[in-house]
């Protein structure tokens, strides 16, 4: 029995294919210039924001600068720059003027780092060593006592986040918040809930250093 050997088709494709292959390419170059042009014009409206807050955050942090550099800080001028970083990221981390950060700390410690207040309270935003322990266990922070307290930036970063709880605690009332952070949230609270009037002297003297800053 004769075998027939079927032959192997070697005849090029239909020119249809060859059409759309050759129109491939293009859609794909259309599509990436496409897909570019977007990304540049998405660019266009992010970069310039993006670049003034960049600059609007160095001219804030030199400003804050300048102001610890006035004061008897007892840091050296490389923890200072590192400090004014830190007030103006906490503050801006939880919505608040860093300027009015500074108005707290000058009220507090004057913006002496080792200051120890007559009650015990610690540091440039002179908290209690027994909040800061507790603070320091919500934020994830290492408690190590005075180390943890007299390191400047983790005082302030502790500090702000405090006042930020005490500012929901009490509705959002910043005179009220202010006042607790100074006379204990215990005691704020039974006033109001005595209906008597909170001593409002020391954040009325914290908006007047803040009006001078």
């Amino acid at each position: 029995m004769e075998i027939l050997e079927l032959p192997l088709q070697t005849e090029h494709p239909p020119h249809w294919v060859a059409y759309i292959k050759k129109k491939g390419l293009p859609l794909r170059r259309i599509f990436l210039k496409v897909t570019l042009f977007l990304i540049i014009f998405s660019f266009s409206f992010y970069l310039p924001n993006h670049v003034t807050e960049i600059k609007k955050r160095e001219r804030t942090i030199q400003d804050i600068l300048s102001v610890l550099e006035s004061r008897q800080t007892d840091l050296s001028s490389v923890a200072k720059e590192d400090l004014a970083e830190a007030i103006y990221d906490e503050a801006n981390r939880y919505g608040y003027d860093p300027k009015f950060i500074l108005a707290l700390i000058d009220t507090e410690s004057n913006f002496f780092n080792w200051a120890v207040s007559k009650a015990g309270a610690k540091g440039l935003m002179q908290i209690m060593p027994e909040v800061a322990q507790d603070l320091a266990q919500r934020m994830g922070i290492e408690w190590m006592g005075d180390r943890t307290l007299f390191n400047p930036y983790l005082n302030v970063k502790m500090g702000v986040y405090y006042l930020s709880e005490l500012l929901k605690y009490f509705d959002d009332d910043l005179g009220t918040a202010v006042t607790a952070y100074n006379y204990g949230p215990t005691y704020v609270r039974s006033l109001l809930d005595r209906k008597e009037q909170l001593p409002l002297g020391y954040y009325k003297s914290i908006l007047s250093t803040y009006q001078t800053l």
